[in-house]
């Protein structure tokens, strides 16, 4: 309890305008070069990187924080998260939606979002409050005003789909509960409402299963997919697609799309057409590995299909060169494990420095927050992490967090 009032207290005071604070890792990893810069420090002034460099000496006045045996690295950035869901081994997806009570889910979602910054994660793109209506909007607003500690939040509040097409129902003529159902011309209406209420993204369901049971197939059209992101981009927008199927996703990068969440089943063909098209996917390993296991499996050979599948349709993505959006669908597996979908796409194929750079300066691009995060660079955004190791050569390092700063407050110290 004590602990939690210290973080608390410091994450809620703002940084103010003379604090300095000079930071002495062993090396620093900036976000966009695979290559760390041994013996460079950080100076940070109120809430900004003020310096960068090697032989940096402490200003006047400064506090010195020495992270020995540390890489300082932006903080990293989650780009599927669900912070009003924990995982499905506690309890199924259908039961949070039906039976949690939304006051429940949001004083988990108060505990997800610390979690969260403390494993050095200060930003997430949150897909989808899943049933708890705007209670993003809340959170986020709670987490900017210093109320409650957590990361910096980008939401899309109720997410779209089509009529009967999701879940869960409780009848066969009541409508579903975990996002808003919306068609044709009202889709449009239903994404400006949405952002209206504090959408920073619109989130859709490009393809899912009509029933239980069945393979998903395409659930919008390409003419609805293209009124929608039309009319989202040109509020200032994205537009972020759930797809699954090859139909789901080409309609989804037709329509101009600029994220695909999943991509199960993507295709070499499908996938050089997202390269084409500058679609960011989003693949979301953690989630079907995760699912796997709750439903028993151990890890080891053989794999499950999804599983199998998945790894797959990543590699073809890497080859094709997609870009690629660092995002586990966290709230399936437990909040603050974020790193977890980091380790399985080195796992899979993708070489730990790249993993650090989509994590960092790479979602900071997709989500059009380069000019305030994502890299150690004079004039941005302080926030930065301290990590025991060299998560360039074991991206397991990124669990060892010795040090959180957001904003230029540190809220985890060594």
């Amino acid at each position: 309890m004590r602990l939690f009032l210290f973080l608390l207290i410091l994450i809620s005071a703002p940084a103010a305008a003379q604090d300095i604070i000079l930071l002495r890792p062993a090396r620093v990893f900036d976000g966009l070069n695979p290559r760390l810069h041994e013996g460079w420090s950080v100076i940070v002034r109120g809430e900004r990187i003020e310096a960068v460099g090697p032989g940096l000496s402490a200003p006047p006045g400064a506090r010195v924080i020495e992270l020995p045996r540390t890489t300082l690295m932006p903080g990293m950035i989650e780009g599927h998260s669900h912070l009003f869901l924990h995982p499905y081994n506690e309890t199924s997806w259908d039961d949070q939606v039906l039976r949690e009570p939304e006051s429940l889910r949001t004083a988990r979602a108060v505990n997800h979002a610390r979690a969260t910054l403390l494993a050095g994660f200060t930003t997430v793109r949150d897909l989808g409050t899943e049933g708890a209506g705007y209670a993003d909007v809340g959170l986020k607003q709670a987490i900017e005003q210093g109320i409650v500690p957590g990361p910096r939040m980008l939401i899309a509040t109720r997410a779209l789909v089509t009529t009967g097409s999701y879940g869960p129902k409780t009848g066969p003529e009541e409508p579903v509960k975990g996002a808003e159902e919306a068609d044709g011309p009202n889709l449009v209406v239903a994404a400006r409402r949405q952002i209206g209420a504090g959408a920073d993204v619109v989130k859709l369901y490009g393809d899912y299963r009509w029933r239980p049971g069945e393979d998903s197939r395409p659930t919008y059209t390409l003419g609805e997919l293209r009124a929608v992101v039309e009319a989202s981009h040109a509020a200032g927008r994205d537009v972020a697609v759930h797809a699954s199927t090859p139909e789901g996703m080409r309609n989804a990068i037709l329509a101009g799309a600029d994220t695909i969440e999943h991509g199960n089943s993507g295709t070499a063909e499908i996938f050089r057409l997202m390269r084409e098209h500058g679609v960011a996917l989003c693949p979301t390993l953690a989630a079907t590995d995760a699912i796997s296991r709750y439903r028993g499996w151990n890890g080891a050979a053989p794999e499950p299909a999804a599983v199998a599948e998945k790894r797959r349709s990543f590699a073809a993505a890497l080859a094709a060169r997609v870009p690629i959006c660092m995002g586990g669908d966290v709230g399936v597996y437990a909040h603050g494990d974020n790193a977890r979908e980091m380790e399985l796409m080195v796992a899979y194929g993708m070489p730990p420095a790249d993993v650090l750079i989509a994590a960092t300066s790479g979602n900071a691009r997709l989500f059009g927050l380069a000019e305030k995060l994502g890299s150690v660079r004079s004039g941005l955004l302080a926030d930065l992490v301290a990590v025991e190791g060299d998560p360039t050569r074991d991206i397991a390092a990124v669990r060892a967090v010795r040090l959180v700063m957001k904003g230029g407050v540190v809220v985890r110290a060594p």
